[in-house]
């Protein structure tokens, strides 16, 4: 059995056409888990090309819709509500009954010993969320393809409404607060906020009266590894804990395989499973979550989009990320600070973002200091009369000085390609930050003009950090609506904000690839306009 590291990796991942209920298959071939699709395999944003042969922001090419059929729009919405159904206990247990909620906020004592069997109506409170409640996926009408930003269905860029359910308590509940044991595990990297989330997640739980509470240190890795045991877990253990940053947990790469972690949640008689990650981490409790039906055991697998870099699709931000934006502002002004100061003085930051440029280009419209802004979704050419080096020059003959930011992902076709991988299956990048400190220094050193070239790789210094408010607002919601997700009996689930609302996605849907930026989006046009810099091709 491989190990859950190996369940997805953002390039590497297939979806298939399946006719059943979500699913995993096994590839002796690849050794690797692939996701199966609901039904048709209709990506929201990915591309399509209308009869000029054009590239427009639309489903798959491998799906045909009938533009012709007057119907097709409805169709579309129909296709998309069965895609975003949310996976639910009662999919497996279909006669598995419900049961008054116990989150009440009209009733905030404590549970007393006679609290099994004696449910909380709640009937005289109105703070639950109706099932049938849904966010609207995308609120701006595009009326051509071309327009900047453009997220179109179709050719003719038809608006179509796209829903997904919102998040929240529910005013029936799928378990019994005494019977459940719910278990957090963090994985992945260090993120800010994974404490705060952490904190609201049992707070959550002991409102519902769940006093079994424990988390899985270091990772999928603590499931199985004999030298690690479970951390009790409660409001006096975690109530200070988002003062710090990094998790109480700790967190690790890689990890047992499904089998072996399934084994681990039926031996400790967990019936809820939170795990905080990105797009691996979320593979792995998906499947976790698959493994769970396919023996018939009722526990809620939910996840709680942990990347800094912001790459989780369909979601308006995951939590981190802001805080990684402020925090990337102190290495810019320092790099600024370097550069202003020296004669021909040359900053380079270089900034997390593996596929993703967000970091890269939020933290370069907030500083307002950067002159040069590199991401992965952007080719560019360091070399030739419209390359970066060129820019600099004429940034330094012009301004005397220059800052450079650039994302790590970017411009990995300029470096020499490994084959080596980090416990997540992640392919290991180049240094692309000293690799243009390197050749920038060549190349000035080549046409006998004097360059002052400083280099900054804050990425640890960021990760570690305490999340700001911003994030620690965020943090306290996505904690306390996962908790809600799984008293409701969803499972296979993830929470998120989306169009400013928090709303539940299955996990299928946003684990395919990562998110990326628009090069024709607003945001990427604003941070050009800030920068001034031009094409580097």
């Amino acid at each position: 059995m491989d190990t859950l590291s190996h369940v997805i990796t953002p390039n590497i991942t297939t979806l298939h056409h399946s006719s059943s209920s979500s699913s995993l298959r096994y590839s002796n071939n690849s050794r690797l888990f692939r996701s199966f699709r609901v039904t048709k395999n209709v990506r929201v944003f990915s591309q399509l090309k209308n009869q000029n042969n054009n590239t427009i922001n639309s489903i798959d090419s491998d799906y045909v819709i009938d533009y012709n059929d007057p119907d097709w729009k409805s169709k579309f919405k129909e296709d998309f509500e069965a895609r975003f159904r949310l996976p639910h206990v009662t999919d497996t247990f279909p006669d598995e009954e419900s049961m008054p909620s116990t989150f009440c906020l009209k009733m905030r004592t404590p549970m007393t010993k006679d609290f099994p069997g004696n449910y909380h109506s709640g009937e005289d409170w109105h703070g639950y969320i109706n099932d049938n409640d849904r966010v609207l996926l995308k609120t701006i009408y595009h009326s051509s393809p071309t327009s900047a930003g453009a997220e179109c269905i179709d050719p003719g860029c038809n608006w179509v409404e796209q829903w997904v359910h919102r998040a929240g308590p529910r005013k029936n509940i799928y378990f019994k607060p005494e019977e459940v044991k719910a278990a957090i595990v963090t994985c992945g990297g260090l993120c800010p906020g994974l404490n705060d989330v952490i904190r609201q997640i049992v707070l959550t739980l002991e409102i519902y009266g769940v006093t079994q509470i424990v988390g899985i240190p270091f990772g999928y890795r603590g499931f199985t590894d004999a030298d690690l045991t479970e951390v009790q877990l409660s409001r006096k253990v975690v109530q200070n804990i988002h003062l710090s940053g990094g998790s109480l947990l700790g967190v690790s790469r890689g990890g047992p395989g499904v089998d072996e972690i399934v084994d681990s949640l039926e031996e400790r008689g967990i019936n809820m499973l939170f795990v905080l990650g990105g797009n691996g981490t979320h593979a792995g409790a998906n499947a976790i979550h698959n493994e769970c039906c396919k023996r018939r055991l009722k526990v809620s697998v939910i996840g709680v989009p942990k990347t800094i870099d912001n790459d989780i699709l369909l979601m308006d931000k995951t939590f981190g990320f802001d805080t990684a934006v402020e925090e990337a502002q102190r290495a810019i002004n320092s790099a600024y600070i370097e550069a202003h100061s020296a004669y021909h003085g040359i900053g380079i930051v270089k900034l997390m973002g593996r596929s993703s440029g967000f970091i890269a280009m939020q933290s370069s419209l907030a500083s307002g200091q950067i002159d040069i802004c590199l991401i992965p979704e952007v080719p560019f050419n360091l070399h030739g009369p419209h390359g970066v080096l060129s820019h600099l020059k004429y940034l330094i003959e012009s301004k005397g000085s220059a800052v450079v930011c650039v994302a790590e992902g970017a411009g990995q076709n300029l470096l020499q390609k490994t084959n080596d991988t980090d416990a997540s299956g992640n392919v290991k990048f180049g240094d692309i930050g000293v690799y243009i400190q390197q050749e920038t220094k060549k190349y000035f050193k080549e046409i006998d003009v004097l360059a002052d070239v400083k280099y900054i790789d804050p990425t640890y210094m960021i990760r570690a950090c305490r999340a700001n408010a911003s994030d620690g607002i965020l943090c306290t919601v996505l904690g306390q609506n996962a908790v809600h997700g799984a008293f409701a009996g969803y499972s296979g689930i993830t929470v998120g904000t989306c169009n400013t609302h928090y709303a539940y996605f299955p996990i299928t849907e946003v684990i395919s690839h990562p998110q990326l930026v628009d090069p024709n989006s607003r945001m990427w046009h604003r941070c050009l306009t800030s920068t001034g810099q031009p094409d580097f091709i």
